[in-house]
């Protein structure tokens, strides 16, 4: 692992997609939350920026796409439609906002497009990323990509992502991840924290 070293000042935490729904779908893993949970109090003390990011539509979908084959079937599906609504809807509670942290609503995979997130990044001059979140395959590989290409640096926390398909899981912080982001355990990170680096 790359010596990891952080100016909290121009850091920033993405908590991904974390709605109760999606956590019981995806989440196998009963300690992933506990690791969120922490290093998001963590970061919060060592006076790093904490963004949340999450998925929101108004009443009937005016966002979504007939083209768009992803959000397409949540627009078509009630079941979908219900992971999104009242409770289910929520963040979950281990990884709910405090009152300083930022939440941002998206409406596409990534956490970048169609938000404002890319205009607080750089009225907060946040240069670095910490980026976990559900799904591996979905909003962490988009939003990693985007923010490789913004020139961010980047690092990902890859025992704090989930997938259902736990061999694309692997297969990206493991052999795609790298080539754009350091990518470690909530430990390693949290132990950087620790060494004041």
């Amino acid at each position: 692992m790359a010596h990891l070293s952080f100016d909290p000042a121009r850091t920033a935490l993405l908590s991904m997609d974390f709605h109760a729904s999606i956590v019981s779908v995806y989440v196998k893993d009963e300690r992933l939350m506990q690791r969120a949970a922490e290093v998001l109090n963590r970061a919060r003390s060592a006076g790093m920026t904490i963004i949340h990011v999450q998925v929101g539509f108004r009443p009937d979908f005016p966002e979504i796409s007939p083209h768009n084959l992803l959000f397409g079937a949540i627009k078509n599906s009630p079941q979908w439609q219900k992971m999104f609504e009242s409770d289910a809807a929520k963040l979950h509670p281990s990884v709910a906002p405090a009152v300083n942290d930022i939440v941002i609503t998206k409406h596409r995979v990534g956490a970048f497009l169609g938000t404002d997130l890319e205009m607080i990044l750089r009225a907060k001059e946040i240069d670095t990323l910490v980026l976990f979140g559900i799904a591996t395959s979905g909003v962490v590989l988009s939003t990693l990509r985007y923010a490789s290409d913004a020139d961010y640096r980047l690092v990902v926390l890859k025992d704090c992502c989930a997938d259902q398909d736990a061999g694309v899981h692997a297969c990206l912080v493991d052999k795609v991840f790298s080539h754009q982001a350091a990518v470690v355990t909530a430990n390693e990170f949290l132990e950087s924290l620790k060494s004041g680096n």
